[in-house]
Protein backbone atom coordinates (compact mmCIF):
# COMPACT_ATOMS: atom_id res chain seq x y z
CA UNK A 1 0.00 0.00 0.00
CA UNK A 2 1.20 3.48 -1.00
CA UNK A 3 1.83 6.12 1.75
CA UNK A 4 -1.21 8.05 -0.13
CA UNK A 5 -3.16 5.19 -0.13
CA UNK A 6 -2.17 4.89 3.62
CA UNK A 7 -2.99 8.23 3.92
CA UNK A 8 -6.57 8.28 2.24
CA UNK A 9 -7.89 5.17 4.22
CA UNK A 10 -6.60 6.75 7.21
CA UNK A 11 -8.68 10.04 6.40
CA UNK A 12 -12.24 7.97 5.50
CA UNK A 13 -12.24 5.67 8.89
CA UNK A 14 -10.33 7.74 11.46
CA UNK A 15 -11.73 11.21 10.37
CA UNK A 16 -15.09 10.70 7.73
CA UNK A 17 -16.31 7.08 9.36
CA UNK A 18 -16.05 8.43 12.73
CA UNK A 19 -18.01 11.39 12.21
CA UNK A 20 -20.67 9.36 11.59
CA UNK A 21 -20.75 9.56 8.08
CA UNK A 22 -21.49 6.11 6.87
CA UNK A 23 -23.31 5.41 3.78
CA UNK A 24 -21.28 2.75 1.56
CA UNK A 25 -21.38 4.58 -1.67
CA UNK A 26 -20.11 8.14 0.10
CA UNK A 27 -17.38 6.29 1.77
CA UNK A 28 -16.33 4.07 -1.57
CA UNK A 29 -16.34 7.76 -3.51
CA UNK A 30 -13.77 9.20 -1.21
CA UNK A 31 -11.79 6.18 -2.04
CA UNK A 32 -11.63 6.55 -5.25
CA UNK A 33 -10.95 10.18 -5.67
CA UNK A 34 -7.68 11.25 -4.74
CA UNK A 35 -7.95 14.53 -2.68
CA UNK A 36 -4.16 15.28 -3.47
CA UNK A 37 -5.18 16.54 -6.85
CA UNK A 38 -7.39 19.41 -5.76
CA UNK A 39 -5.12 21.03 -2.93
CA UNK A 40 -2.17 23.14 -3.67
CA UNK A 41 1.08 22.16 -4.28
CA UNK A 42 2.45 23.20 -1.33
CA UNK A 43 -0.67 21.41 0.69
CA UNK A 44 0.21 18.11 -1.10
CA UNK A 45 1.50 16.70 2.00
CA UNK A 46 -1.23 17.49 4.26
CA UNK A 47 -4.26 16.49 1.68
CA UNK A 48 -5.49 13.86 3.92
CA UNK A 49 -5.27 15.77 7.19
CA UNK A 50 -8.76 16.79 8.30
CA UNK A 51 -7.85 20.75 7.68
CA UNK A 52 -9.67 23.66 5.78
CA UNK A 53 -6.13 23.83 3.24
CA UNK A 54 -5.93 27.84 2.62
CA UNK A 55 -6.74 28.30 -1.50
CA UNK A 56 -5.86 31.93 -1.72
CA UNK A 57 -7.80 34.83 -1.99
CA UNK A 58 -8.83 34.36 1.64
CA UNK A 59 -10.53 30.88 0.60
CA UNK A 60 -10.09 27.19 2.13
CA UNK A 61 -11.52 23.73 1.61
CA UNK A 62 -13.69 22.37 3.52
CA UNK A 63 -12.66 19.69 5.53
CA UNK A 64 -13.22 16.03 4.71
CA UNK A 65 -15.23 15.58 7.59
CA UNK A 66 -17.61 18.43 6.89
CA UNK A 67 -17.68 17.38 2.85
CA UNK A 68 -18.50 13.75 4.50
CA UNK A 69 -21.69 15.51 6.84
CA UNK A 70 -22.80 17.52 3.13
CA UNK A 71 -22.81 14.10 0.66
CA UNK A 72 -24.48 11.94 3.22
CA UNK A 73 -26.67 15.04 3.90
CA UNK A 74 -27.90 15.48 0.50
CA UNK A 75 -27.77 11.90 -0.54
CA UNK A 76 -26.46 11.97 -3.83
CA UNK A 77 -28.59 9.73 -6.62
CA UNK A 78 -27.32 8.75 -10.33
CA UNK A 79 -30.26 10.82 -11.90
CA UNK A 80 -29.72 13.91 -9.42
CA UNK A 81 -29.02 17.15 -10.73
CA UNK A 82 -26.88 19.11 -8.44
CA UNK A 83 -25.65 22.84 -8.45
CA UNK A 84 -22.68 24.00 -6.30
CA UNK A 85 -22.54 27.32 -5.35
CA UNK A 86 -18.81 27.94 -4.46
CA UNK A 87 -16.37 25.76 -6.26
CA UNK A 88 -13.23 26.57 -4.80
CA UNK A 89 -10.98 24.02 -6.17
CA UNK A 90 -13.25 21.77 -7.67
CA UNK A 91 -12.95 18.51 -4.87
CA UNK A 92 -16.58 18.53 -3.51
CA UNK A 93 -17.57 19.57 -7.29
CA UNK A 94 -15.66 15.91 -7.97
CA UNK A 95 -17.72 14.07 -5.16
CA UNK A 96 -20.72 15.03 -6.21
CA UNK A 97 -19.90 14.48 -9.84
CA UNK A 98 -19.17 10.84 -9.24
CA UNK A 99 -22.42 10.27 -7.02
CA UNK A 100 -25.05 12.39 -8.92
CA UNK A 101 -25.91 13.05 -12.76
CA UNK A 102 -24.76 16.13 -13.44
CA UNK A 103 -22.97 18.94 -11.48
CA UNK A 104 -23.01 23.03 -11.89
CA UNK A 105 -20.75 25.09 -9.97
CA UNK A 106 -20.60 28.92 -9.64
CA UNK A 107 -17.59 30.46 -8.54
CA UNK A 108 -16.84 34.08 -8.37
CA UNK A 109 -13.16 34.03 -8.27
CA UNK A 110 -11.76 33.62 -11.96
CA UNK A 111 -8.44 31.94 -10.51
CA UNK A 112 -10.34 29.64 -8.55
CA UNK A 113 -13.00 28.59 -11.27
CA UNK A 114 -9.51 28.48 -13.72
CA UNK A 115 -8.20 25.79 -11.06
CA UNK A 116 -11.05 24.12 -10.46
CA UNK A 117 -11.58 24.01 -14.17
CA UNK A 118 -8.11 21.99 -14.46
CA UNK A 119 -8.43 19.75 -11.44
CA UNK A 120 -11.59 18.50 -12.89
CA UNK A 121 -10.31 17.81 -16.33
CA UNK A 122 -6.95 16.49 -14.92
CA UNK A 123 -9.37 13.62 -12.77
CA UNK A 124 -11.22 12.84 -15.69
CA UNK A 125 -14.53 14.26 -14.17
CA UNK A 126 -16.90 14.89 -17.04
CA UNK A 127 -19.93 15.55 -15.81
CA UNK A 128 -19.11 18.76 -13.92
CA UNK A 129 -19.35 22.24 -15.34
CA UNK A 130 -17.79 25.39 -13.53
CA UNK A 131 -19.14 28.50 -14.48
CA UNK A 132 -17.60 32.04 -13.32
CA UNK A 133 -19.84 34.06 -11.75
CA UNK A 134 -21.46 35.58 -9.10
CA UNK A 135 -24.49 33.15 -7.58
CA UNK A 136 -26.57 36.05 -6.32
CA UNK A 137 -26.94 37.91 -9.86
CA UNK A 138 -27.05 34.69 -11.61
CA UNK A 139 -29.73 33.38 -14.18
CA UNK A 140 -30.83 30.24 -13.75
CA UNK A 141 -29.87 27.79 -16.49
CA UNK A 142 -32.71 25.33 -15.47
CA UNK A 143 -35.76 25.66 -13.23
CA UNK A 144 -35.33 23.60 -10.76
CA UNK A 145 -32.19 20.77 -9.46
CA UNK A 146 -32.65 18.19 -7.35
CA UNK A 147 -29.55 19.17 -5.21
CA UNK A 148 -28.29 22.52 -4.54
CA UNK A 149 -25.20 22.80 -1.94
CA UNK A 150 -23.75 26.29 -0.77
CA UNK A 151 -20.04 26.09 0.04
CA UNK A 152 -19.79 29.19 2.22
CA UNK A 153 -21.79 30.41 5.33
CA UNK A 154 -24.44 32.93 4.90
CA UNK A 155 -25.51 35.56 7.52
CA UNK A 156 -28.99 34.25 7.61
CA UNK A 157 -31.10 31.72 6.19
CA UNK A 158 -32.04 33.05 2.38
CA UNK A 159 -34.99 31.47 0.55
CA UNK A 160 -33.88 32.24 -3.02
CA UNK A 161 -31.88 28.89 -3.48
CA UNK A 162 -34.74 27.12 -1.83
CA UNK A 163 -37.21 28.58 -4.72
CA UNK A 164 -34.67 26.59 -7.42
CA UNK A 165 -35.13 23.05 -5.32
CA UNK A 166 -37.69 20.54 -7.36
CA UNK A 167 -40.13 18.30 -5.78
CA UNK A 168 -38.21 15.78 -3.48
CA UNK A 169 -35.04 17.88 -3.25
CA UNK A 170 -32.38 18.87 -0.65
CA UNK A 171 -30.60 22.18 -0.30
CA UNK A 172 -27.33 22.21 2.04
CA UNK A 173 -26.10 25.76 3.35
CA UNK A 174 -24.52 27.41 6.51
CA UNK A 175 -25.61 29.76 8.34
CA UNK A 176 -24.95 32.12 11.04
CA UNK A 177 -21.14 34.47 11.94
CA UNK A 178 -18.45 33.46 13.13
CA UNK A 179 -17.97 31.80 15.89
CA UNK A 180 -21.66 30.34 15.11
CA UNK A 181 -22.62 28.96 12.35
CA UNK A 182 -24.51 25.95 11.59
CA UNK A 183 -24.78 23.06 8.71
CA UNK A 184 -28.61 23.03 7.66
CA UNK A 185 -30.75 20.36 5.54
CA UNK A 186 -33.54 21.86 3.40
CA UNK A 187 -35.95 19.41 1.78
CA UNK A 188 -39.08 19.71 -0.27
CA UNK A 189 -42.00 16.98 -0.30
CA UNK A 190 -43.88 16.12 -3.79
CA UNK A 191 -45.88 19.49 -3.31
CA UNK A 192 -42.48 21.59 -2.80
CA UNK A 193 -43.56 21.70 1.21
CA UNK A 194 -40.04 22.60 2.89
CA UNK A 195 -38.30 20.69 5.88
CA UNK A 196 -35.74 22.16 7.48
CA UNK A 197 -33.31 20.56 9.70
CA UNK A 198 -30.21 21.78 11.81
CA UNK A 199 -27.51 19.61 11.17
CA UNK A 200 -24.37 20.61 12.95
CA UNK A 201 -22.05 23.44 14.48
CA UNK A 202 -19.10 24.91 12.54
CA UNK A 203 -17.03 27.94 11.19
CA UNK A 204 -16.27 28.08 7.28
CA UNK A 205 -15.39 30.77 5.35
CA UNK A 206 -18.60 33.13 4.18
CA UNK A 207 -19.96 33.54 0.77
CA UNK A 208 -19.33 37.10 -0.75
CA UNK A 209 -23.14 37.98 0.02
CA UNK A 210 -23.58 41.76 -0.93
CA UNK A 211 -27.08 42.05 -0.17
CA UNK A 212 -28.97 44.30 2.49
CA UNK A 213 -31.09 43.35 5.66
CA UNK A 214 -34.62 43.70 4.27
CA UNK A 215 -33.53 40.76 1.35
CA UNK A 216 -33.47 38.38 4.58
CA UNK A 217 -36.32 35.96 5.06
CA UNK A 218 -36.47 34.72 8.71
Amino acid sequence: MSTTTFARTQMIYQQIRAWSVLPPEVLAMFERLPREDFVPASWSGAAYGDLAIPLGEGQHMLTPTLIGRILQAVAPRRTDRVLEIGTGSGYLTACLALLAQQVHSLEIRPALARHARANLHAAGIGNAQVEETDAFAWQPTRPAWDIIVLTGSLPRYDARFESLLAPWGRLFLFTGEAPAMEGRLVSKDAEKQRDMHSLFETVVDPLDYPVTADQFVF
